[in-house]
Parts: structure tokens; C-alpha cells; sequence
């Protein structure tokens, strides 16, 4: 049994590091995430009508703009990224999750996640290693392609999107992720 779990978690090594880029086998630079981080607003605010008001009336952007989810039975997904608070960096973080059963392949997405108010953000940035679903609640906000967000409807003080490479948003949960703050 360990022999069987010590190749699913070189599998699962490999295919972060093949993957992800800036999986945990190869830590991004602060000029490279910030880069992504900034690629990855601009292509969500091109693309989503209403995202740029809404995130213009957040307290804080978190971005992460690769998140590699890959998985054999058992999974993880790994990220780095950037918060953003009056459109500067102000710190760097990664994401990071373990899952247990069926899956298998591997996946890159973006995940943006933003803090309405002043006092979540303040929240977040007093905890380190704040686990989503238990520091507290990330509402993911889906919305289908050519639809836009209707900035008055939206009332939870923590809101997250899952961005696939195309554009679209997935309905998925962030439940479970470790969201760390991390050195550049």
C-alpha cells in the first residue's frame, strides 16, 4: 500500500510540475505573478460585462491567475498569486488543497476572489493560513458566457470566480483551500 501511494504522489508531483508552471516545483518571481495577476483582471474585465465596477467597489483583489488541479484517486491543486488593494500589490499568496476520490487528469484554471468590504479584508489579512469555508465564506458568483454581473445583487462580503482558459466560469467551490501568505 505504501509503494501505491508513493507513485500516485510522484504522479501527482509530475503533473503539477508539467502543468502548472508556477506549481510548487517552480516558484513564481514577484514580476511574473504580478504579471499574471494583471493579465488575468484585464482578460476578466474584457470579458465579463459589469466585472470592472464591481471590482472597483472591492476593498481587496486576491488573483490567482494558474491554479493546476491534477489527481489520481488522490488530488491536489496548488497557485500563486497576488492581493491587490487600490490597484497595488500588497502582498503574495498560494492556494493550496488536497482532495480524496474519483478523479483523474489534471486542469489549470484562474481564480479571482474579492473582498467587498473593509472589515473582511481585514479578516483575511489577520489570519495566516485562512482556509476557506472555515475563516471564512468565498460566495462563487457564476454567470454564463455573454452574461454580465449585476454589481446590485451582489451582497456577500467575500465573492469568488473560477476562470477556465477560455473565459467561461465554472461552477465549482473553493471549499477546503489553504490560502497562505508567502515571501517574493
Amino acid at each position: 500500500m505504501t509503494g501505491r501511494r508513493n507513485i500516485i504522489f510522484i504522479t501527482l508531483i509530475a503533473a503539477l510540475a508539467l502543468l502548472g508552471g508556477n506549481g510548487p516545483s517552480k516558484a513564481g518571481s514577484a514580476g511574473e505573478i504580478n504579471a499574471g495577476v494583471s493579465a488575468t483582471l484585464d482578460r476578466f474585465y474584457r470579458q465579463v460585462p459589469g466585472a470592472r465596477e464591481l471590482g472597483a467597489r472591492a476593498a481587496g483583489i486576491l488573483v490567482f491567475p494558474t491554479v493546476v488541479k491534477a489527481g489520481i484517486g488522490f488530488g491536489g491543486e496548488y497557485g500563486e498569486g497576488a492581493m491587490r488593494i487600490g490597484g497595488r500589490t500588497a502582498g503574495y499568496y498560494n492556494t493550496l488543497a488536497a482532495s480524496v476520490g474519483f478523479q483523474l487528469g489534471a486542469q489549470a484554471r484562474s481564480v479571482i476572489i474579492m473582498f467587498m468590504t473593509p472589515e473582511a479584508l481585514a479578516s483575511f489579512r489577520r489570519i495566516d493560513g485562512w482556509k476557506v469555508g472555515v475563516d471564512g465564506s468565498v460566495a462563487i458568483i457564476t454567470i454564463g458566457a455573454g452574461a454580465s454581473i449585476d454589481t446590485d445583487k451582489i451582497t456577500s462580503p467575500v465573492i469568488g470566480f473560477i476562470v477556465d482558459p477560455k473565459g467561461l466560469m465554472y461552477n465549482l467551490t473553493l471549499e477546503g483551500s489553504k490560502i497562505t501568505r508567502i515571501s517574493r
